[in-house]
């Protein structure tokens, strides 16, 4: 489950684009930050995605993921034209494909290497959705099958698109919007497949064309209710709502953070059904999967910059500056796997993150004081920054991710010598000992 969002220029309050996305996947499914070069393409060559190998373009752009390690494809983001890319699992009344073929993730990367604007990008996507389909396993431990909606944005217009199998529907994004793990598109788009309607109408999910409404329509209404995306996405949209002229960098990061309903009695442990913009894994099968990656992307014609945590719960990370021409930084470690790895930046702060569940409030707010100084820090320096040459701008980002490794191990000591104030549920506590084990991580 995730959570996706943009705010366009005319509600931000520097006047740029900001796309941001939490990541929701399977508590041990380390995600890696990557930059991947373009280049030029034979013809004739193919690219191996996730399952399956389709042809493979002649020119593709460089570009920056955040991507589940055992997958072709990626979770999020961003190329070297600006167009920033997000996508949400939403389940429907088609039947997602079992069989291997491109699955959202895949999607997502192909469209990030072949396209030079958002709408380029959305037709991407809507090309090979109607040519290809979308099938197979989207889960490392178990078996997940899901169609996708997709936020495109770029450094003036945004889109979204959202399908069920081969059909989909795609609106122009005016000021702001955010997205989850259901349909948001009603009875107005601005584009859509030819027989959106018609399905619908053999299947008897409404009277008439007059009656259509395609989140009523199509979905599912199980999946779409436990996941309680209405709920996370009415607290994201809300939020972009009421702080709308005055949005800027801090304030996505701030939403990537949010738990909703927090105040002095939420805790990570205080509900089996509960799911939050940043969330933490539950006890049980409902809240199966926690924040594993996130990402906010400043886009502008004076040039691009992206903040990154690069691990797990953004509550308790750093957002690390990053340009694609400067190249990820050698502090970025080696890829993560699904089993412990102390070099992994990845698994390091996972170790941070399993300290703070333990006692969450009280762990959770001696690291929120450093974390917002290093961070402003940082943020000051990348944006007066944006015209600055290679050089600055990679020392830059090599400073972030270089600081932010004994950062984190200087929290982990601070931490785990304290006493637990409060207790979590034993079931809780089963739960995150059962995960320790299978990622063979020792606390």
């Amino acid at each position: 489950m995730c959570d996706t969002a943009v705010a366009l220029a005319n509600v931000t309050k520097d006047r740029k684009v900001y796309f941001a996305k939490n990541s929701d996947r399977e508590p041990n499914e380390a995600q890696y930050l990557q930059i991947i070069e373009g280049g030029a393409h034979k013809p004739g060559e193919t690219v191996r995605c996730t399952y399956i190998e389709i042809p493979q373009v002649e020119r593709t752009c460089t570009v920056l993921l955040s991507r589940p390690f055992w997958m072709w494809g990626a979770e999020m983001g961003v190329n070297e034209h600006g167009v920033a890319l997000g996508n949400e699992a939403v389940f429907t009344k088609l039947k997602a494909g079992k069989q291997p073929g491109l699955i959202g993730m895949d999607f997502l990367r192909l469209a990030l290497e072949r396209s030079k604007s958002a709408e380029e990008a959305l037709h991407v996507i809507i090309a090979l959705l109607e040519k290809h389909g979308q099938s197979g396993n989207c889960s490392r431990e178990h078996g997940l099958y899901y169609h996708n909606s997709f936020l495109i944005a770029d450094r003036q217009t945004a889109w979204v698109l959202e399908t069920a199998d081969k059909q989909w529907a795609a609106i122009k994004v005016k000021d702001f919007y955010s997205i989850s793990n259901r349909i948001t598109i009603g009875s107005q788009w601005d584009l859509a497949s030819g027989d959106l309607v018609r399905l619908a109408l053999d299947r008897r999910w409404c009277k008439s064309a007059a009656d259509f409404h395609f989140a009523d329509c199509y979905s599912d209404t199980i999946f779409s209710r436990f996941s309680q995306a209405q709920s996370r996405r009415s607290c994201s949209y809300e939020y972009l709502k009421t702080n709308a002229g005055k949005i800027e960098l801090k304030t996505m990061l701030a939403m990537l953070r949010m738990h909703a309903g927090e105040g002095s009695d939420w805790r990570p442990d205080g509900s089996l059904d509960e799911w939050t913009v940043c969330v933490h894994k539950g006890f049980g099968p409902i809240r199966a999967s926690q924040t594993t990656g996130s990402l906010v992307s400043r886009l502008s014609e004076e040039g691009d910059v992206h903040f990154a945590t690069g691990t797990s719960a953004p509550c308790l990370s750093l957002f690390k500056p990053i340009w694609l021409d400067a190249g990820m930084p050698e502090a970025n470690g080696p890829e993560p796997l699904q089993e412990f790895d102390a070099d992994s930046l990845w698994w390091q702060h996972e170790l941070l993150h399993r300290e703070v569940l333990k006692d969450f409030d009280t762990r959770a707010a001696i690291i929120k004081g450093d974390r917002d100084l290093m961070e402003k820090e940082w943020i000051e320096q990348a944006l007066h920054a944006q015209s600055a040459d290679l050089t600055a701008r990679r020392k830059i980002s090599a400073s972030a991710f270089s600081q932010s490794r004994p950062i984190t191990s200087k929290w982990i000591e601070s931490i785990k010598p304290l006493g637990i104030k409060q207790r979590n549920t034993f079931y809780y506590n089963w739960e995150w000992r059962n995960q320790n084990r299978k990622a063979k991580i020792k606390l």
